[in-house]
């Protein structure tokens, strides 16, 4: 036992040795404050570095050679700033009017926009068009970029003009969008047009909410002040800047207190390659779908509740005193009155019966639908189908004229179940719609709980702005 505590005393004696040896100075001090503290009294440890007052001072001095100033100056004439400057442009555009808007005093350049076809053919007298222009110090053109997205297609066009040794250059690409998701909502006051100008919300997306709501709500006579709205909307951008708007995500419209939800979706069921498109999408999306509320019933019914986009209705289907007749008698249909030539599509999928003049109708069209339904569209100043011909819902079929009995222009509509005229709105309402597929139901209810955290998200916005 004594042995092995000897070697183990041998042992730490030899590790402490070691360490002394390394850390001479830590321990000397750590050893003065253990000991000082452990008498009880309170000292201050002097500090054990020379006193800096007593050290030797040394100065310095030497030469700082700087740098040629002509050099500089080179650096300096070679460094060109750039200023830059967006703008639309204008259908009176002439090339020196849009250089001049831009902030561009370029005679040169102005020459070159003159002269080139790319320029003359895709930008001067068109309006509408994102213009981006690069410009040096003397406000001479570096760059000058126009942007457009021509068709539906998800790609937009991009015009070059560059300034190189040899003048300037032009070249013209087509490359694909991007799309942004914006929320927006408002309170209508008088029309829904009036309302989404105020949020800043673009006229094709005012259009699709009246779309999507067609079948529920009739825009023409039912809006009430203090209806209100949100929407989920795409922005499609080329080159991050905003160049048309897209679709509508979701939406949501309150008429008369009454609450109606839709959004867009695809059904996957359609097929293997086929994506959902809900207010999630980071990209537009091209694929044919649905506006369904948020219980999965589709919004899209056999009739529409108008047959033209947006109107202000003059007689309604009620007894009215006739205007012609000059007599108290039943109006058994719908007179809208909107300006000649104003677009008149079907409410539904069907076949022409007629097309042509009749009687007090004038230049009339009638569809038959299924169920021995029929839709007649009366005093037209143009005919864009023929008899026989297959027609789907919302499309085209004439204009809006002041033939036959007429004192203005307008548009007389009626809706017929075997032969006899129904009140057009309420059999556009009674008209049935399909469900999601019961296989997609489960993606779908994902879709519509984000969709509804969306939708509160652009009420809240209102609410803060308002407050």
């Amino acid at each position: 036992m004594k042995l092995r505590l000897t070697q183990v005393a041998e042992t730490l004696l030899s590790f402490g040795t070691g360490i002394v040896q390394q850390y001479p100075k830590q321990l000397t001090l750590a050893l003065t404050a253990l000991l000082l503290g452990g008498a009880g009294a309170t000292f201050a440890v002097a500090n054990l570095a020379p006193d800096a007052s007593s050290l030797p001072v040394r100065t310095l001095v030497q030469d700082v050679q700087t740098l040629p100033l002509a050099d500089q100056l080179d650096e300096l004439d070679a460094h060109v700033q750039r200023l830059y400057r967006s703008d639309i442009s204008r259908s009176t555009d002439t090339a020196e009017a849009l250089l001049k808007r831009v902030g561009v005093s370029d005679a040169a350049a102005a020459a070159f926009l003159r002269s080139s076809n790319d320029v003359q053919r895709n930008l001067l007298g068109r309006a509408g068009r994102s213009v981006t222009v690069e410009a040096t110090q003397a406000n001479t053109l570096f760059k000058l970029t126009a942007r457009w997205s021509p068709e539906d297609d998800g790609m937009f066009k991009r015009l070059t003009v560059e300034k190189v040794a040899s003048g300037f250059v032009s070249r013209i690409e087509t490359l694909p969008m991007t799309a942004s998701t914006r929320l927006a909502s408002g309170t209508i006051q008088s029309s829904l047009f009036a309302a989404t100008d105020e949020a800043r919300i673009p006229d094709s997306i005012a259009t699709q909410v009246a779309e999507i709501f067609n079948g529920d709500i009739d825009f023409h006579r039912a809006l009430r002040k203090g209806d209100r709205f949100s929407v989920v909307y795409e922005t499609l951008e080329g080159d991050g800047e905003p160049l048309r708007a897209g679709r509508v995500l979701s939406t949501e419209f309150v008429n008369a207190g009454k609450s109606y939800q839709a959004m867009w979706f695809q059904d996957p069921t359609g097929g293997p390659n086929v994506a959902l498109a809900n207010a999630n999408s980071a990209s537009h999306s091209l694929t044919k779908g649905g506006y369904y509320n948020l219980a999965g019933e589709s919004l899209r019914k056999a009739f529409l509740a108008s047959p033209m986009e947006f109107s202000r209705v003059t007689s309604g289907f009620k007894m009215r005193f006739h205007p012609i007749l000059q007599t108290w008698r039943a109006h058994l249909g719908v007179d809208y009155g909107a300006p000649t030539g104003t677009p008149v599509r079907s409410i539904g999928d069907g076949i022409v019966d007629f097309a042509g003049v009749q009687n007090g109708f004038g230049n009339v069209v009638m569809v038959k639908h299924r169920g021995e339904s029929m839709t007649v569209y009366a005093h037209l100043s143009r005919i864009s189908v023929r008899k026989g011909q297959s027609i789907a819902q919302g499309q085209n079929l004439g204009a809006v004229g002041q033939t036959g009995w007429a004192t203005g222009p307008h548009l007389h509509f009626e809706f017929r179940v075997n032969g006899q005229q129904r009140d057009p709105l309420t059999m556009a309402r009674q008209s049935e719609s399909v469900p999601v597929a019961a296989a997609s139901k489960p993606l779908f209810l994902r879709a519509a709980a984000n969709v509804r955290e969306q939708l509160t998200a652009a009420l809240q916005m209102q609410a803060g702005s308002a407050q």
